[in-house]
């Protein structure tokens, strides 16, 4: 005789074999889920724009290697890639070390105060003004053909880079920028230090660049972006003096060939934290262009 099976039975025997003794079990397990998934997305996030993504790679690729050696019973193969897995948990953190780093120092200044504080209007009218300082100094620059450094501090402090040059604690405008890095003045060397939307120092020294795979066209300038941005999720700014060409450079990758529109989206997808704010900095611009016209 067929048997008949009411949905509250299929629940029951689902709930049942997956351990699951009431609606609480059920709350938990989402919840895990909901906090497993996201912690998972994060770091995806966190390497996928990174050197780590072909770290990742190659782990998935030693495991799904294991796994299948074990299937064919090739024992030796499968014991030398099982003490690989095991060597590579130790050498982890020597390994994604910039990764880690760059990880801990955002949740540690900011990851939970993104849940607790927004900017307001003031801080986000001051924001949308800096880019367009930004944007209109680097024109002039490119124009000009005048090289320059602006790095863009962010979550990650780097009062260590700040200290190495000239204090300067200005507003920042695009006039002053322009100035600084006028040829054979005393600060144009070096790189400017954008702090709260205020010009904490300029000539400053940056690290450079540890990737031996860079093109050889790129300068020290270039170097030296890819270097502040490898050990912080600082944003820095490129103007080549030999081509006037304006680039930047986050998280060590480095984007070229860039117009102010583009130079312009990109820092207010950096700097304008969320949605909101983005469309707030696109209407401005917009009103602005109209009463221009």
């Amino acid at each position: 005789m067929p048997v008949n099976r009411t949905i509250g039975d299929v629940l029951g025997y689902i709930m049942s074999f997956m351990g699951l003794d009431g609606p609480l079990d059920i709350i938990r397990m989402l919840i895990e889920i909901s906090l497993v998934s996201y912690a998972i997305y994060k770091v995806i996030q966190m390497v996928r724009e990174t050197r780590a993504i072909q770290l990742v790679k190659g782990l998935i690729f030693i495991l799904v290697f294991s796994w299948l050696s074990q299937v064919l019973g090739l024992k030796t193969i499968a014991f030398l890639l099982k003490s690989t897995l095991q060597l590579f948990g130790f050498s982890l953190i020597v390994l994604f070390q910039p990764e880690l780093r760059r990880a801990l120092e955002k949740l540690g200044s900011s990851g939970f105060q993104d849940f607790m504080i927004r900017k307001n209007e003031e801080e986000r009218i001051k924001t949308t003004a800096s880019i367009e300082a930004i944007v209109k100094a680097c024109t002039k620059l490119s124009e000009e053909y005048i090289g320059a450094l602006i790095v863009i501090e962010r979550g990650t402090k780097i009062g260590e880079i700040i200290n190495t040059g000239t204090p300067m604690d200005a507003a920042l405008s695009s006039e002053l920028l322009v100035n600084i890095f006028v040829p054979k003045t005393p600060l144009h060397d070096g790189a400017v230090i954008i702090r709260s939307n205020i010009i904490k120092a300029a000539a400053c020294y940056l690290p450079l660049t540890q990737n031996a795979g860079l093109s050889r066209e790129l300068g020290t300038r270039h170097r030296a972006a890819l270097g502040i941005t490898e050990i912080s999720d600082a944003i820095a700014i490129v103007v080549s003096e030999e081509s006037g060409k304006i680039s930047y450079a986050h998280n060590g990758g480095l984007t070229r060939n860039l117009t102010p529109d583009l130079l312009r989206k990109a820092l207010s997808k950096f700097l304008l934290e969320n949605e909101s704010d983005r469309k707030l900095f696109a209407f401005r611009k917009v009103k602005r262009n109209e009463q221009t016209q």
